[in-house]
């Protein structure tokens, strides 16, 4: 049996179990501190690390919150490090969900459950792997950091932040890393398999909008109302058409599917090309422009009183290295009588797709599918790579997964029935097995 067996016959039934235990234990991040917290996750996966020997620090970001970091050595330690992410948190679950939502049911060989890919499957698979490796004897080329974090969902405070701002020691040496939202597969034909690697990701801007007016009776003339100020505010941003934008990442991909369809890149109206991803348009189409989606209303408290102030939330989103020319725009958008407040400012990051690391994400991928092609993109939303980025730390997103092409990924994101199937998370062991092996 040769070692890649051996690895075959660990490390595959192991990242399924992993998968549907750990969506077993509810991590609900409400954002407002009154979830279970990530604790018992935290324990769980410390305990997987020490079952075969890592040991783990487990980190309090704030009553309640764990998380978990281990330090692998390498065979050449005096070599940039690596950090392998992921975050134990997953977003509420709610509406009318196939199996229950916290079962981690195993039907037709697809696990079920709410972060089957946001994000337990890939601990899971970073734990089956390393696990695997350790019982095998197996040494890494560099030291790797393994982080399996708290709060990613709310902003990374208690998580990815945190360990940053008070356990930086951790980092030592750290030079790369990869998380989430990379490395799963879309069927651009039935004999063609894209593979998305994310080398950049917007930033966010969480804003809140406040109009200020003049209280009065609901029965009288109010030609200062707050309400009125609110809705229209909304209603400039919500229809405003941002300008298309292209970034180095998105340009390299849509000029590689360009070349792949035959399909013409028009970068000042690229929705013909961009409509070839399918049910992934929507996550490519958010990362032309900047976005800003105004999310929660807010004002008055009686029917016949027109309320002083009225309040706004709004979900932005800027392109990378272009933060300030988005604020500027919803300065003007808004209208000099709108006060904004931020809630949260996070910044956006990006890299090249090229080094030793991209080709052994290349190379680990083209083993198991080698007709493939493998992408860079800009993923719409945020990781917490964002704070390994302070560090100066060169971010991917790489959590492997070869899906099926009828399944819609973008979709099981914060969707009701997330699910993975099991298949997809053996072809990610395999694949991350590679991937180490080279990295």
């Amino acid at each position: 049996m040769t070692s890649r067996d051996s690895f075959i016959q660990l490390a595959e039934p192991e990242v399924v179990q992993i998968t549907q235990e750990l969506i077993r234990i509810d991590t609900t991040n409400f954002g407002d501190d009154s979830g279970p917290g990530e604790a018992l996750a935290a324990e769980y996966v410390a305990g997987l690390l020490a079952e075969v020997g890592i040991d783990s620090h487990t980190y309090e970001g704030k009553t309640g919150r764990h998380n978990v970091v281990a330090r692998i050595p390498g065979k050449d330690s005096k070599r940039g490090a690596l950090a392998i992410h992921g975050h134990l948190d997953v977003v509420p679950a709610v509406g009318e969900w196939k199996y229950p939502a916290f079962s981690g049911e195993l039907v037709d060989d697809v696990v079920w459950g709410r972060g089957a890919v946001d994000m337990k499957s890939g601990c899971a698979i970073t734990l089956a792997t390393l696990r695997a490796w350790q019982r095998l004897g197996i040494t890494p080329n560099r030291d790797l950091v393994l982080m399996f974090t708290a709060d990613e969902e709310a902003g990374s405070r208690y998580g990815a932040h945190w360990l940053v701002a008070n356990a930086k020691n951790e980092f030592e040496g750290v030079t790369e890393a990869v998380g989430e939202v990379g490395g799963f597969s879309y069927s651009l034909r039935e004999d063609l398999q894209l593979y998305f690697i994310e080398a950049a990701q917007k930033g966010i801007a969480w804003l809140e909008l406040h109009a200020a007016g003049v209280a009065g009776h609901g029965s009288m003339i109010q030609s200062n109302n707050a309400v009125v100020q609110i809705a229209a505010a909304v209603e400039r941003l919500g229809n405003y058409k941002w300008p298309i934008r292209l970034t180095d990442t998105v340009r390299i991909l849509l000029q590689e599917v360009s070349e792949l369809t035959g399909i013409e890149l028009n970068e000042s109206n690229p929705e013909e090309l961009i409509a070839t991803f399918g049910s992934l348009a929507k996550i490519i189409g958010a990362t032309i422009q900047h976005t800003a989606n105004p999310t929660m209303l807010s004002a008055g408290y009686k029917t016949n009183v027109v309320p002083q102030d009225a309040m706004a939330v709004v979900d932005g989103r800027f392109l990378p290295g272009l933060q300030d020319d988005f604020m500027n725009q919803i300065r003007q958008i808004v209208g000099p009588e709108i006060e904004i407040k931020p809630q949260i400012i996070e910044r956006s990051v990006e890299t090249s797709f090229d080094g030793d690391l991209v080709d052994a994400i290349k190379n680990s991928i083209l083993t198991e599918d080698p007709a493939a092609k493998v992408l860079p993109y800009t993923l719409s939303g945020g990781t917490d790579a964002k704070a390994l980025d302070k560090l100066g730390i060169r971010c991917f997103g790489f959590a492997p997964l070869k899906l099926p092409a009828t399944l819609d990924f973008a979709a099981l994101f914060h969707g009701v029935n997330e699910r993975v199937p099991a298949e997809s998370l053996r072809f990610g062991v395999r694949v991350f097995n590679t991937f180490l092996s080279e990295a």
